[in-house]
Parts: structure tokens; C-alpha cells; sequence
């Protein structure tokens, strides 16, 4: 007999395991944005509670991270016993509260890092911020899943929520234990940081025997406390506990495989954390880099480490029993709000990430193609049903917007920029990728994220609130002007020519009731801007 037949599989529960995905890039954002502003050591002598901060925010952090992880993981393990639930509309009135909560917490960090108050006001400051971010992370928790289902998941295993910090009370001690790792893999690791700093960095220096790497302008020097093996001893940790809880489904011994997969996935991490430190430090922004950067990203990488690998592992029938039973049973429905927003918001993350760590040049654009690939692969099957059929029409609404956003450049005298220095010095073959993946960016990944996003789900959301409902060829003046007016604000110091752009582009599809059409037009639009940038040299439109 299969040992998955004996096996007490978890209650299907539409939706929720993207929205899960979909709020743990929310926060994984916040934080990367926070980490890089935010620095422990700017609290350095501060008195009150802002000295508690200093000496016990990283450590605090850190539990918490771990601890988090290990409830969502552990948690994730174990099957649950309760009916099923669907996850239900996004709410956004909570998630409107949530950003609001984030501009609190954002106002009160910039006047407790930068000192403004002392003495009880100063201690009012932190306990105000202390609040704002719990209200921040539990107002979008519940704006995504219903908190009626977070307090049954607690009930059901509230025995975690005492196991869940006691685990990662461990992982921490045995995070810091693993630093002694650190000597006999040191010129791996360097090797790996050279590999990635190589292709942008003309003048590259590494001293293995000194743990110095970097550029004649910006150079580090990696201590043991930095040198990532806290990770690899959390992830070990994690992974060890989650197989331990999932022993009657995991298939032995291919789920010991993801012990020494995880700690490869960390150990890479950690290595291009360090390339992104120099990099990010060599364009100038030192402060940045030795700063927020260099204390939290290597705890962003376990978190995407430990959720996503044992995420996927549970799907994998190769290495669990359950996931093949699963599929037989109670195959999954991706929730259509996450379908639509998340190959848009792989792209702001993955460009939040390839900027940080671009020095004169984002030469990792590419993340942002692979990201939204992803996230349009997973959901391929949602995307099914919508007609792919494209009139001509998509093609002349797609040059109409190329000559309104050149026209408008013309009109405001919007001066011309040349190919960078930094890309125009660097070999023919790495112009030659960067060129190709910006184009498929263009071409491809950006239209269909971005009309999915703004014309598939806002535009309709906007006028009803099950939006799946909504035909595709109804018109109402709000939706069609605020949905464009978002898409226009995405393009920044330019949001004029992007609000018009996103009115034709809304009028393509709702022409015909075709969203194929408004990617088709805005796909063109992107080919001919592109054409023109190679064509006339103006850099001033990429």
C-alpha cells in the first residue's frame, strides 16, 4: 500500500497558500526597504528605550524571523483537522490601514534613528514605533487571510506557538555556533563573490588570506559574525525539524537531500549578499551598504530559503508521499487575485533587488525577466480561459501611444541621455545578454505583468467587487481613470504620458473584451521605444 493512503492530508483551502506567498513578499519588501534606511548602530549611545533597541534589536529580530518561520513551516506540516475555508476577496479598506500604519512606522523610525527627541519623549517614540509595525504586519496578515482563520490555525496548534520560538531560540544558538564553519570554506566562498563581482567591476581585489574583497574604491573585509554560516546553521535547523514533523510522509532517504540543498541555498545567498554589499558600496552609497543592507539581508535570504524550499519539497512527490496523493485528490486553485498581481509584483521586488545591488549600471535587470517569468509559469493555468486573440487594431493603439510618448518628450524638451559609461565599457557579449534580456523584459514579461495587473484585475476590482465577474468590455469613467492614473504614477517623473498610455491601452481591451489586445498594444509600444533607443542612441527612454 502507498503510505500516502494512510496518510491525514491537510483540509484544501483555496487560495491560501499563495496569499501566504503573496504576503511574504509584501514583508520580505518592507524589510529589504527598511533594512537598507535603517542601521542598529545609528542608535549607538542613545539612552532609554532607544538603547534597548540598539542592544537587542538585531537579536530581537532574528528570534522573531526564526520564529515566525518555524510556526509557518511547522505549522505547514503538520495536517490540519479543520473544515475548509476559503481565503476569500482581498480586503483592501485593511490593507489602505496597513500602508498608513507603515507611514507611522516609517515617520517615528526617521526621528528615533535620527535622534530628534530625548528623555520620555524619545521613549514615547519607541513604544509609538514598537506599535505601528505589529498594527503593519497583522493589518496586512489579515487583509490577505481573514483573521478569523489565523485565530482557528492558532487554536488548532497552539502548542507552536510555545515550539515555534523555542526552535528558533535554537536556530539562533546553533546559527552562531555554525560561524566556526566559517575558516576551512572561506576560499569558496571568495571564489564564489569573485565569480559574481568579475563581470561588474573593471578594477576587482581579493585577498582570501586577509577576508578582503571588493573594488579599489570600495573593499570589505568579512568577519565571522558576517560570513553567513549563522544562516546555514538556521536553515540546518529548520529543515532538520521540519523533516522530523513530516517523517510519516517524506520519502527516505530523498528528503535528506534537502539538508544539504537548503545549506547550498544559503551559502549561495550569502555570497551574492556580499557581491550586492560591494556593489552597492562601490556606486558610492557606503552608507547603505555597511549599513541596514549589511545586518538584515542575509536573514531575508533564510526566510525565502526555509518557506520556499520547504514549500515547493511538500509538492514534490519525489520527495513526499503527500504531494502526489494531493494532486490526486485535491488538486489546488490559485486564488485569481494572486494570478493577476503577482508576475507585477515579482518585478518591483526583483528591480527592488537588482537595483540595490547595481553599482553605475543594473546589470541585473534580467532578475526582473526571470521573476515574472516564474510567477507566470505557476499560474499559466489561470490564464487559460482569457482569448488570445489579437485584431490589428491592439497594433495601432500600441504605435498611437509610441507617438504620444515621444511626441510629449518633444513638447517638454526632455533632453536626450547617452548609453552609460558603465554599459558602453563593458565586453560585447555582457552588452550583448543585458541588451537581449532587456528586450524580452520589454517585449514580453513587462506587458503581460503589468496589463494583467492594471487592466486585468485593477480596472474591473475598480468596478465590482468580485472582479472575475466583471465583463471584459464594460466601461465606467472612475475605473478607466483611476486605474490609469496608477498605471501612469508607475512611470514616474513621466506619469503623464503613462496615464495615456494606460487609457489606450484600457480602450484596446475593452474595444473587444480582449486583454490580449492591451498586452498586444503595449507590447509594441515597448518595441518601437526600443527601436528607438537603439536606432537615435537616447538612452533617456530605458
Amino acid at each position: 500500500m502507498n503510505p500516502a493512503d494512510s496518510l491525514p492530508l491537510s483540509s484544501s483551502r483555496p487560495g491560501s497558500g499563495t496569499r501566504l506567498a503573496l504576503l511574504a513578499a509584501i514583508f520580505v519588501a518592507e524589510l529589504l526597504a527598511i533594512s537598507i534606511w535603517l542601521d542598529g548602530e545609528m542608535l549607538l549611545g542613545a539612552g532609554g528605550l532607544a538603547a534597548v533597541l540598539h542592544d537587542w534589536g538585531a537579536f530581537a529580530l532574528r528570534l522573531t524571523v526564526a520564529s515566525i518561520v518555524a510556526f509557518l513551516v511547522l505549522g505547514d506540516s503538520r495536517p490540519s483537522r479543520s473544515s475548509a475555508h476559503h481565503v476569500g476577496p482581498v480586503s483592501w479598506p485593511l490593507l489602505i490601514l496597513h500602508a498608513a500604519a507603515m507611514a507611522v512606522f516609517a515617520g517615528l523610525s526617521w526621528m528615533i534613528y535620527g535622534r530628534h527627541f530625548s528623555g520620555f519623549a524619545a521613549n514615547l517614540e519607541v513604544l509609538g514605533w514598537a506599535a505601528a509595525g505589529i498594527a503593519a504586519i497583522a493589518l496586512a496578515a489579515c487583509a490577505l487571510i481573514p483573521a478569523a482563520m489565523w485565530i482557528e490555525r492558532i487554536r488548532e496548534f497552539g502548542d507552536l506557538l510555545v515550539f515555534a520560538p523555542t526552535a528558533g531560540l535554537a536556530a539562533c544558538v546553533l546559527g552562531n555556533f555554525a560561524r566556526k564553519l566559517w575558516a576551512p570554506l572561506t576560499h569558496g566562498t571568495f571564489a564564489l563573490v569573485s565569480l559574481m563581482l568579475r563581470p561588474f567591476l573593471d578594477q576587482f581585489f581579493a585577498n582570501p588570506a586577509a577576508a578582503e574583497i571588493g573594488s579599489a574604491r570600495f573593499r570589505v573585509q568579512i568577519a565571522p559574525e558576517c560570513s553567513g554560516y549563522e544562516g546555514i546553521g538556521l536553515i540546518f535547523a529548520v529543515t532538520c525539524a521540519w523533516l522530523w514533523f513530516r517523517r510519516r510522509e517524506c520519502r527516505f532517504p530523498n528528503a535528506l537531500l534537502l539538508i544539504p540543498a537548503g545549506v547550498a541555498a544559503v551559502w549561495i545567498l550569502n555570497a551574492a549578499r556580499i557581491a550586492t554589499l560591494i556593489l552597492i558600496g562601490n556606486s558610492g552609497a557606503e552608507a547603505i551598504a555597511v549599513g541596514g543592507f549589511h545586518s538584515q539581508a542575509g536573514w531575508i535570504a533564510f526566510s525565502l530559503v526555509a518557506v520556499g524550499m520547504c514549500s515547493a519539497a511538500r509538492r514534490i512527490s519525489w520527495f513526499s508521499y503527500s504531494a502526489q496523493a494531493a494532486q490526486i485528490t485535491a488538486p489546488a486553485a490559485s486564488d485569481a487575485v494572486t494570478a493577476y498581481l503577482a508576475p507585477f509584483l515579482a518585478i518591483l521586488l526583483a528591480a527592488l533587488v537588482s537595483r540595490a545591488a547595481s553599482a553605475n549600471f543594473e546589470w541585473l535587470y534580467g532578475l526582473r525577466v526571470v521573476a515574472a517569468g516564474a510567477a507566470l509559469w505557476y499560474f499559466r493555468g489561470r490564464y487559460r480561459d482569457l482569448d488570445r486573440r489579437i485584431g490589428p487594431v491592439a497594433l495601432l493603439a500600441g504605435a498611437v501611444a509610441f507617438t504620444m510618448w515621444i511626441a510629449l518628450d518633444r513638447i517638454a524638451s526632455v533632453a536626450p541621455a547617452a548609453e552609460p559609461a558603465a554599459f558602453a565599457a563593458a565586453p560585447l557579449a555582457a552588452r550583448s545578454v543585458w541588451i537581449v534580456l532587456r528586450l524580452a523584459g520589454a517585449m514580453v514579461t513587462v506587458p503581460l505583468a503589468e496589463e494583467l495587473a492594471f487592466r486585468g484585475f485593477l480596472l474591473r476590482r475598480l468596478a465590482g467587487a468580485n472582479f472575475e465577474t466583471v465583463p471584459w468590455t464594460r466601461f465606467s469613467w472612475i475605473p478607466f481613470v483611476v486605474s490609469s492614473l496608477a498605471f501612469g504614477a508607475l512611470h514616474g517623473e513621466r506619469w503623464i504620458a503613462g496615464t495615456i498610455a494606460g487609457m489606450i491601452y484600457a480602450l484596446a481591451m475593452l474595444r473587444r473584451g480582449r486583454l490580449a489586445d492591451a498586452i498586444a498594444a503595449h507590447a509594441f509600444t515597448n518595441t518601437l521605444l526600443a527601436v528607438w533607443v537603439m536606432v537615435t542612441g537616447n538612452w533617456r527612454l530605458w
